[in-house]
């Protein structure tokens, strides 16, 4: 009896595993009736041909399974963007997979060439579900920490971070949570090392209509020798303001996309069907002003929660792109970052997200992550309430 017993229990990575402090700062938020600036929702409004087109596909009897790499109207939608704005020539045949979001191109990716005890490098502040994901595949992912107050990438740390059970780097531009931008010559840098080691690339690249002040957004699979190696996610989530639709997509090269498909399909099946028509109606009909617009939106958002910010000494790091913010909140009371996270929600009604949630251990208590993606009434709300501290 005793040896049945036994073997009911968890794996041995579950116990480990749990709710990310975003989600449970969401809840606590929810619970307070206080403004959710702790996760990344997006709830602004979602463009008017997205909506009808979800409207159209659903009436149209758009509602049982797709292909698994998707619909092949919105494949070639992402095929003729990513050659316009990205600079990327993709097949919609046979390199793109429309995904259950960029966090199911993610887990598939790394289930199709990663195995266990392999190592992957993330770049620190880094967001939890790419380590995680990593985590639950038994893949070791090695911390490699950009230099502060810019988070920029310091050469000899990612050079000493990769040994010989390397396997792959994940680079996040614009990042979540710091909204880093890589700039060309990193870019270069992390391309050059990658070829040299023989490395995967995999980049997500969620955020890449939304940056501020000039700054470019550059796809790493379009430098040289990199388009074989270089797996580049994204998505509509978050350009379209849909993030509980589930669209994303990945390109990659022929030689991996169809293990990467086949997980996909494993784990999710497709991508939400009626969702996918009112993607690719969005691609289709939406000008590109509208993607230039949404930096601007955007920036200025970005711009009037730092300066609510700055006006109570919680010191932001300006991110140059996506729409987080790193603030330093050493003046809040708390012997942790999730501690002077619940104090400020107590005291102003202003939910954020400890730090520690993208750092590895022993760092990052004195930051929390603000997520400034919603209408302007609420982020109003929240800068009026954060002046009262």
């Amino acid at each position: 009896m005793r040896a049945v017993a036994e073997k009911l229990r968890l794996s041995q990575i579950a116990p480990g595993l749990v709710q990310s402090e975003i989600r449970a700062m969401t809840v606590e938020c929810d619970r307070v009736g206080g403004v959710n600036l702790a996760q990344g929702v997006c709830d602004t409004e979602l463009p008017a041909p997205v909506a009808a087109g979800a409207v159209e596909a659903i009436a149209q009897g758009h509602n049982i399974y797709t292909r698994a790499d998707g619909i092949a109207s919105l494949r070639s939608a992402i095929s003729a963007r990513l050659a316009r704005h990205n600079g990327i020539e993709a097949d919609p045949e046979k390199e793109i997979i429309v995904t259950s979001g960029a966090t199911a191109g993610f887990q598939a990716a790394c289930l199709a060439l990663f195995d266990p005890g392999d190592e992957v490098i993330l770049f620190e502040p880094f967001y939890g579900y790419h380590l995680n994901t990593l985590w639950a595949g038994r893949v070791r992912a090695i911390p490699v920490p950009l230099a502060e107050p810019n988070w920029t990438l310091d050469v000899d740390a990612l050079k000493a971070a990769i040994t010989p059970r390397t396997r792959g780097i994940v680079v996040n531009s614009p990042s979540n949570p710091s909204g880093k931008i890589f700039s060309r010559a990193e870019l270069e840098t992390v391309a050059a090392l990658a070829i040299e080691h023989d490395l995967f690339v995999l980049t997500d690249e969620i955020y890449e209509y939304f940056v501020f002040d000039g700054a470019e957004h550059l796809s790493l699979a379009t430098f040289p020798g990199m388009a074989e190696r270089t797996i580049t996610i994204s998505g509509l989530s978050k350009t379209f303001a849909i993030t509980g639709w589930r669209i994303g997509y990945l390109i990659a090269d022929v030689k991996w996309i169809g293990a990467i498909n086949y997980f996909h399909d494993l784990v999710y099946v497709c991508a939400p069907s009626p969702f996918q028509h009112a993607a690719a109606a969005g691609l289709l009909q939406l000008p590109d002003s509208f993607y230039r617009g949404l930096s601007t939106e955007y920036q200025t958002k970005r711009d009037r929660l730092c300066d609510a910010l700055n006006d109570v000494s919680l010191t932001p790091s300006i991110p140059q792109g996506a729409y987080y913010v790193l603030a330093d909140v050493t003046k809040l009371p708390g012997a942790t970052a999730r501690e002077k996270a619940r104090t400020l929600l107590r005291n102003t009604g202003v939910a954020g997200v400890a730090g520690t949630a993208f750092f590895a251990e022993g760092r990052g208590d004195n930051l929390i992550r603000f997520c400034f993606a919603k209408r302007d009434d609420d982020l109003a709300r929240a800068c009026d309430l954060l002046r009262t501290l």
